[in-house]
């Protein structure tokens, strides 16, 4: 009979023992929901849950990958902008100039002297055609590795880039050109021969600094110099209308990522107040489990049975 009571003794310590085990586990699960904010600490709490909210955080990782190229585009069309309105600026300059050379009163001496400066305004140009973006490539040589333009032997500039500028995602499929290339803009159409900026720079200075028809020149460099301010400015527009796309798109993102946390919280979070009263609860079945071992365990009769 001593066997049987020995047995009966260590099942009912083996049995308390795991209740015990099973209730501080439970306190601590529910403890760890209320520090993480997460009812699922393991996927086999709820497989179907579980996948779902996988499948949201893989949302959020690529979402975090678009903005980021959305920020990069911004930043390069931002710049972009920036350097076609200095193109505008130099080419009022030279509308100006071109105007004074103009005048039939001033001497062959005095346009020299302007194209003097016209000349240091179409260097100015080139740099600038030149400029880097925010990663160092060149701002208006589409996805070339360097320089958009280059001077050969003759003083002639040379697009050096390639044929468009690299694209975008902004997710969803929606994509967007981070920038224009120079041919976009500096090649345009006037009285319906094709026209390079700098190129009609270039022959202005020469004509000016030379005194060969410098005034003729300037005259005829005003309508052209209009019709090459028109395009630098459509060219803007054309920035502008790729910056508000990105605007549309990242409020779309912003909007689907707070309803991605809506429903992350939904699936996956805990309620605090639940969560609290649920703890409360098993601490107190864990308390009176405990007393109760406790004055079982030290009845007479189970120390005569041990």
């Amino acid at each position: 009979m001593s066997t049987i009571y020995g047995t009966s003794t260590s099942a009912f310590y083996e049995r308390s023992l795991m209740d015990l085990t099973a209730l501080r586990k439970q306190a601590e699960e529910t403890q760890a929901e209320m520090s993480t904010g997460q009812r699922l600490q393991r996927s086999s709490d709820d497989p179907v849950a579980a996948s779902r909210l996988r499948r949201l955080a893989r949302a959020e990782t690529i979402d975090k990958i678009d903005g980021a190229a959305a920020d990069r585009a911004t930043s390069d069309l931002t710049l972009t902008d920036g350097a076609l309105t200095q193109f505008s600026t130099f080419v009022t300059r030279l509308q100006e100039l071109s105007t004074q050379a103009a005048t039939g009163t001033l001497s062959d001496t005095q346009r020299a002297g302007i194209g003097q400066e016209v000349a240091q305004i179409r260097a100015n140009l080139v740099a600038l055609a030149n400029t880097r973006d925010g990663s160092g490539r060149a701002l208006f040589g589409g996805e070339a590795s360097g320089d958009a333009y280059s001077i050969n032997g003759a003083g002639v500039t040379q697009y050096e880039g390639t044929a468009t500028a690299g694209t975008v995602s902004l997710g969803d499929g929606q994509t967007v050109a981070r920038g224009i290339t120079g041919p976009e803009f500096l090649d345009f159409t006037s009285g319906g021969t094709p026209r390079n900026l700098l190129g009609v720079v270039k022959d202005l200075a020469d004509a000016l600094q030379t005194g060969t028809g410098g005034a003729a020149a300037a005259s005829a460099a005003l309508s052209v110099l209009g019709d090459g301010l028109a395009s630098i400015t459509t060219a803007q527009t054309v920035v502008g209308s790729r910056l508000n796309w990105i605007d549309l798109n990242t409020e779309r993102r912003i909007t689907l990522s707070e309803l991605r946390t809506e429903e992350q919280t939904k699936v996956g979070g805990n309620d605090l107040t639940e969560s609290i009263a649920r703890l409360q609860n098993t601490m107190l079945v864990l308390e009176a489990s405990q007393a109760s071992f406790s004055k079982l365990a030290n009845l007479s009769l189970f120390d005569q049975l041990r």
